[in-house]
């Protein structure tokens, strides 16, 4: 699913409700980075970048925005082939962790070029929500996941094991610990594990506890002060704005704990750059992620008036206005419901105007390269060429109905809608190629409604590879995708992608496994899955899978206009 109109309506909402109550929001007062849910553990080998000027904000550190040295599009020809010219990243490379590029989650030692030193310190086999996996586990994945969006930041994740002073791991922690700038404790409950950890949280500039035991989270400090100790008048004065300091710690700290308590997996590492950001340095990432101010709205008065007048006397389309404002402001499971509850062609008039053609928000966004995922380059022991590859995606189309169903998806706002049917299929144009995606909302209001998006699909550089865009809502997305896997009957594939919405100011990732029927595939392919997943960067435990229960009377026919279409499968 386009993910442009989240954060682009939680703006646009922002701007118009929130500006009469004007406030002075932290930097990290700002809905998420597009998110994910499933698999990956592998040595990751440090990925070093070239260091550009950076701008330094108050007296924190600032974290260069290494955008220009990340991996494009353009070098996964290079990496696919290797120094001979030929490779099948249908079977796992030997060291998938160098190919993806940045951390492992293993290190034990900040790089000399770290920007943000963060440590982690995960109760030792203490299971997470997260399908069963254990929380050391987790956390060690999102060491990974801030890296790719962030490459200054470092995580450190050591387990509760390594506080005891006979640990062989104990030195190396308490090095880690004394350079931390942010230091947090996940999970740590027992009264011994955390009263070894007492004196170095307790010296950590900035910290967090999450889920842990009553003496740390007393210990929680942000800017020098702990949110949860505040009476009610410096609440007060804080929320109104009259105390500027107390009022940075209590956002920051209600967004981070909104994040944490909704479970998922996207939330714990944006969350991680939110209290970056708000404490140790400014994260490139975040910096559209911003409150809108007066020249926002003289844009939107100047350029698009009528339009919003004629939003906001529309039921629906104010609906669907008060219902973002009424979500968190990283919840995008709630935003984006919101949108396909209550769209309608005048809320797309209105998305259109104030983001995509005056950018009043003054946003802009880049799709991310990180990690660097490769397309499958061989089936049915030939070579995926662009036809094939465009093939691989019409799928069973031709035999049925769609091409195919998606199993699970790892974007949480996005690749979890019930009864997912791809669909694609040749266009009348010679070489052109679509994507209709559909799928079924549960609305706000408990109706079940289907919904359809129109792509464009054009081929990348390398075979496998695509270009997607989609006007969905009046905003445009630009995805990058990559066909990773698929199995030579065609019974299941994965797929990959990365885009960006920049008149929104969002970059985000996600994957789709998909299958014919809409099954998890059979015990039979595990390996094979596990692999293609870890060639991703995912963990299984971070998909979200697809209800494909009471799927009738679905939209999929194709235009008068289309050439009838011809299965591989």
């Amino acid at each position: 699913m386009s993910a442009s109109v989240k954060l682009a309506s939680s703006f646009v909402s922002g701007a118009i409700v929130n500006y009469t109550r004007p406030q002075s929001p932290p930097d990290s007062y700002c809905p998420a980075l597009l998110p994910s849910r499933s698999t990956h553990h592998s040595s990751i080998r440090q990925h070093h970048v070239t260091f550009q000027p950076c701008r330094v904000t108050r007296s924190r550190r600032c974290i260069h925005d290494n955008s220009a040295s990340r991996r494009s599009p353009s070098l996964l020809r290079a990496v696919a082939q290797g120094s001979d010219g030929a490779g099948d990243v249908a079977q796992a490379p030997s060291d998938v962790a160098e190919v993806l590029g940045g951390m492992t989650g293993d290190e034990t030692q900040f790089s000399a070029d770290t920007g943000a030193r963060v440590v982690a310190v995960v109760g030792a086999d203490v299971v997470s929500p997260y399908g069963g996996a254990m929380w050391e586990d987790v956390i060690r994945q999102m060491a990974r996941r801030v890296n790719w969006v962030e490459p200054s930041v470092q995580l450190l994740v050591f387990p509760s094991s390594a506080l005891s002073p006979s640990s062989s791991a104990h030195s190396l922690f308490v090095s880690a610990a004394q350079q931390a700038d942010l230091l947090l404790a996940v999970a740590v409950n027992s009264t011994e594990s955390a009263a070894q950890l007492v004196p170095s949280f307790s010296a950590a500039p900035a910290r967090m506890a999450f889920d842990s035991h009553v003496s740390l989270s007393e210990l929680t400090s942000l800017g020098g002060l702990n949110p949860e100790n505040l009476n009610l008048p410096q609440k007060l004065a804080a929320k109104w704005g009259w105390w500027k300091e107390g009022g940075k710690a209590l956002q920051t700290y209600n967004l981070v704990e909104s994040c944490w308590e909704r479970r998922s997996a996207d939330d714990i590492w944006f969350l991680i750059l939110a209290l970056v950001n708000a404490y140790i340095a400014d994260v490139p990432a975040l910096r559209n992620l911003r409150a809108a101010d007066s020249s926002s709205l003289q844009c939107m008065a100047t350029n698009c008036g009528p339009i919003i007048l004629d939003c906001l006397l529309d039921e629906q389309c104010r609906t669907a206005i008060n219902c973002l404002n009424e979500c968190g402001p990283t919840d995008q499971v709630c935003s984006y419901r919101c949108i396909v509850s209550y769209e309608t062609p005048k809320f797309e008039a209105f998305s259109l105007c104030v983001l995509q053609k005056h950018n009043c928000l003054g946003m802009t966004a880049e799709i991310r390269h990180r990690p660097t995922v490769l397309p499958l380059t061989h089936l049915r022991g030939q070579p995926v060429t662009h036809e094939r590859a465009e093939n691989i995606f019409v799928g069973w189309l031709g035999q049925l109905p769609w091409s195919w169903r998606v199993v699970a998806g790892q974007n949480a706002a996005y690749d979890q809608f019930p009864c997912q049917f791809q669909i694609f299929y040749r266009g009348k144009a010679r070489g052109s190629v679509w994507y209709d995606p559909v799928f079924t909302i549960r609305t706000l209001d408990g109706r079940s409604l289907w919904r359809r998006r129109h792509y464009r699909v054009r081929r990348g550089e390398v075979p496998g590879t695509f270009t997607f865009t989609v006007l969905d809502n009046g905003v445009i997305s630009e995805e990058f995708w990559r066909i990773v896997d698929v199995t030579d009957d065609f019974e299941w594939a994965l797929f990959y992608y990365s885009g960006a919405a920049r008149a929104a100011g969002q970059s985000y990732t996600g994957a789709v496994l998909v299958s014919k029927t809409g099954e998890w595939p059979g015990p039979e392919h595990a390996v094979r899955l596990k692999a293609a997943l870890d060639r991703c960067g995912i963990k299984e435990w971070e998909l979200y899978r697809v209800d494909n229960s009471c799927c009738e009377n679905a939209p999929l026919g194709l235009p008068e206009d289309a050439p009838a279409p011809v299965s591989i499968a």
